[in-house]
């Protein structure tokens, strides 16, 4: 009438099995929550790749961005390099620029720097007196003032040329070629007998010189692309010299004012002086050419720049200008502390001066033994006391 019930049996205690948490329930996974966590598995993997391709980009653009640029500056730098060597080996015997870095305190008097600067007509050897200095100037540069001044000396001042004789300034360099010049304290050759005529006559102490080639006035404005100069001539039409065959750009004809030329332009402006029938404007001849000729340097400094200089796409024909026409004793390491004391000065504290601009005339007409006209100090032939007096005044 009972049912037999089964006996019980106690249950064993696994010792090898983990107890539960009493507070947690535990069941076994889904199929789907299989997937999730395959999935996120494999996000990690990604997001890992990822992680490394971030960076991998990061470092492309960084690249792009900084390095590329950089390279592009370095090959500029390089070619303005080859561009200021090359020309510098030219003008100094040394395209060694890194040592130009090493600046040179420039040669002076009492802080003031004196360069003797003359032009003439290598570069056209068909023309008659090729060798003759017919421009002559005197630049001193005050670097702790910043002043300074253009001193013109005029190409028919008579003088004593040592070992030559009484005759125009500017037969000086074409005799100290020939007699290869060689006195102590001056350059060799034609530039060194000029500065020893000008130091003892003048009372100044020259520093360097600089001898321009005409031409380097033509090829400097055309790497230009033009300069600026301020014609003031006291003809009301301006000035006019014909005295200019067709292949140097034929008569020369400037209204008064401001206005831009080019390279040839600024070639004949510089060798002008009227003497030609039918000129007008240049009255005062050689003193009328040396005005003219400050106007076109102040013209050539106004268009420099370091934007200019520093750019090797336009500096290449403005560096081949100077170097094909210019000779000088100045060393590579004295033009960086030039350029300074040059472009420091404001225009307007550069003084552009002559014999003739004062209020009182310096010098005077003279007929020399031989019949030719020349020029003179007013006191006569060796009394430079005036011109001594002047100098002093622009040194103060």
């Amino acid at each position: 009438m009972f049912r037999n019930k089964e006996k019980r049996q106690p249950k064993r205690f696994d010792v090898n099995r983990t107890m539960a948490n009493p507070g947690r329930t535990y069941r076994t996974p889904t199929h789907s929550e299989h997937k999730v966590g395959e999935e996120t598995g494999r996000w990690q993997k990604w997001k890992k790749k990822l992680l490394r391709f971030s960076w991998k980009r990061a470092l492309l653009l960084v690249f792009i961005i900084i390095l590329i640029p950089l390279s592009y500056i370095g090959y500029i730098a390089m070619w303005d390099y080859h561009n200021y060597s090359h020309a510098a080996k030219k003008m100094f015997g040394d395209g060694n620029l890194i040592g130009a870095l090493g600046a040179n305190e420039l040669k002076n008097e009492d802080g003031r720097t004196n360069i003797l600067m003359a032009g003439f007509s290598a570069d056209d050897p068909g023309h008659s007196g090729a060798k003759l200095t017919d421009s002559i100037m005197i630049m001193s540069l005050d670097k702790d003032s910043k002043t300074g001044y253009m001193l013109s000396v005029p190409r028919d001042l008579y003088v004593n040329i040592p070992g030559y004789g009484y005759a125009k300034i500017n037969e000086a360099y074409q005799y100290g070629q020939s007699s290869h010049f060689s006195e102590k304290g001056y350059a060799r050759g034609g530039m060194g007998l000029l500065e020893e005529i000008i130091s003892k006559n003048f009372g100044i102490k020259l520093n360097y010189y600089v001898l321009i080639n005409y031409g380097a006035v033509r090829d400097t404005v055309k790497a230009l692309h033009g300069i600026t100069v301020t014609i003031k001539s006291s003809d009301p039409r301006g000035i006019y010299d014909p005295n200019f065959r067709p292949t140097e750009g034929g008569p020369l004809k400037l209204k008064n004012g401001k206005q831009k030329i080019d390279g040839k332009t600024a070639l004949r402006l510089t060798r002008a002086r009227g003497e030609t029938y039918g000129s007008y404007g240049l009255a005062l001849s050689d003193f009328d050419r040396t005005k003219n000729q400050r106007a076109v340097i102040k013209g050539i400094k106004d268009k420099i720049n370091t934007r200019l200089l520093l750019d090797p796409h336009r500096n290449k024909p403005l560096l081949d200008a100077v170097a094909n026409n210019i000779k000088t004793d100045l060393k590579l390491n004295n033009i960086l502390p030039l350029y300074r004391v040059f472009n420091a000065i404001p225009d307007s504290q550069l003084r552009s001066v002559g014999l003739r601009d004062s209020k009182k005339s310096l010098v005077t007409g003279y007929t020399t033994p031989t019949g030719q006209s020349a020029l003179i100090p007013n006191g006569g032939v060796t009394d430079y006391s005036e011109i001594h007096a002047m100098i002093k005044r622009l040194n103060q």
